[in-house]
């Protein structure tokens, strides 16, 4: 393809992009707007009872005893909740300087177990923009989210054409596990730090890749899988050019955990205590992929009576389809490194395993995803995957912002 028809086509899937990314975030907005209806339902039931009199006991579905709040503080109630509500007490409390012993989920000191990198980015940002933290948190994310979209693109042309680039970024962008751009949660840093890292392992940019890497490295525990796509290209480009100079990326990829957890030992006095709250607070183990596949029997062996075991099971069986997908598609080995860490690493725990925002995050799945579904033969499906994906968008937005699953 000669530069003009490439920029051309390039053009085009920015604007099938942009187009893309609004609909999904109208999805997500939805979804949050359905549990404000029943949080305002509940309310409503709560006024009729102080109206009349006869208030005795809470109702079994409402939250708590409050008159109706706007619709825009519902909204924003969902988008930063579960992690999100962890992270803002990093933003307006920054991290305990002591843990106490055999501390427990409902303790605020565990959230000595959230990375710094977006927290930290949200205070900065909060500290230009109007309009308090939770609107930094929400704004960054959203601009994070359009970035992290145009680098998918720019992956998919650098390693497959400019021809798939539009399918690649506005499949990525509906896809059900993208709801984390719009929450205040950390994915959306991470995944622009970890597809410009990989770009830049791509265009053999050394140093700047081991800069992003680092710095993803402090987003979240799973951002260490960028380690190993800097291991793996440094190693390629030494075996076939003797690029010995590749080796700063790998060697700068872990300085970002390194050094948060040597920071947060000696901000709290303790050794090694991130991997004791992790530990106690949220019972991290590992079950080596084993809960996942029990929880995927549980869901069909006892269907409905779990939407997390559900949300389990459709996420692991759609791991296995990528996985076989990019098997027979082909990933460049930087990619196949991340998705591999970032899979493990998701199937490893014994409590919170495969997830649609864990999914989400091993992104290179989803480009060979949709370079497979841009074949001819099954160019009349896309419709339907469309139609599905946003479906899936607005469910496990509203199923995640009533708790009736575990994100």
């Amino acid at each position: 393809m000669n530069d003009s028809r490439d920029s051309l086509v390039w053009r085009l899937a920015l604007r099938h992009a942009a187009i893309a990314y609004v609909v999904s975030r109208l999805c997500v907005i939805a979804g949050a707007a359905i549990v404000g209806a029943e949080l305002r339902a509940d309310d409503n039931k709560i006024r009729e009872r102080l109206i009349w009199g006869y208030f005795t006991k809470p109702d079994p579905h409402a939250r708590e005893a409050v008159l109706p709040r706007s619709a825009t503080s519902m909204i924003l109630d969902v988008l930063t909740s579960w992690d999100g509500i962890w992270y803002m007490r990093i933003v307006r409390r920054g991290y305990p300087s002591f843990v106490p012993d055999g501390i427990t989920y409902d303790d605020p000191e565990a959230r000595v177990a959230f990375f710094p990198a977006y927290p930290g980015l949200v205070r900065a940002v909060d500290r230009v923009l109007p309009g308090g933290d939770t609107f930094a948190a929400l704004f960054l994310n959203l601009l994070l989210g359009a970035v992290f979209i145009v680098l998918v693109g720019l992956l998919t042309r650098a390693w497959f054409g400019a021809e798939h680039a539009r399918v690649a970024m506005v499949l990525t962008a509906i896809f059900p596990g993208s709801f984390v751009l719009s929450f205040a949660y950390s994915e959306a840093l991470l995944l622009v730090l970890a597809a410009a890292c990989l770009l830049a392992l791509t265009r053999e940019k050394w140093l700047l890749a081991g800069v992003l890497a680092a710095v993803a490295t402090t987003t979240r525990p799973n951002g260490i899988a960028v380690v190993a796509a800097c291991a793996i290209a440094s190693l390629i480009a030494i075996r076939t050019k003797r690029q010995w100079s590749s080796l700063v990326a790998p060697l700068l990829a872990p300085v970002g955990f390194v050094f948060f957890q040597w920071w947060i030992d000696r901000h709290t006095g303790e050794s090694r205590v991130w991997f004791r709250v992790q530990g106690e607070a949220w019972k991290e183990g590992a079950s080596f992929g084993l809960t996942a596949i029990r929880n995927t029997l549980e869901a069909f062996t006892k269907p409905l009576t779990s939407p997390t075991d559900l949300i389990t099971a459709v996420s692991f069986l759609c791991t296995i389809f990528l996985v076989w997908i990019a098997w027979r598609r082909g990933l460049p080995p930087v990619a196949a490194a991340y998705s591999a860490v970032i899979m493990a690493l998701m199937l490893l725990p014994a409590t919170v395993t495969a997830r649609p925002r864990f999914l989400f995050t091993a992104f290179p799945l989803v480009i060979v995803a949709a370079l497979w579904l841009d074949s001819d033969k099954r160019k009349h499906w896309w419709p339907y995957v469309m139609a599905t994906s946003g479906a899936g968008l607005v469910a496990l937005t509203a199923l995640y912002g009533v708790y009736g699953a575990i994100p």
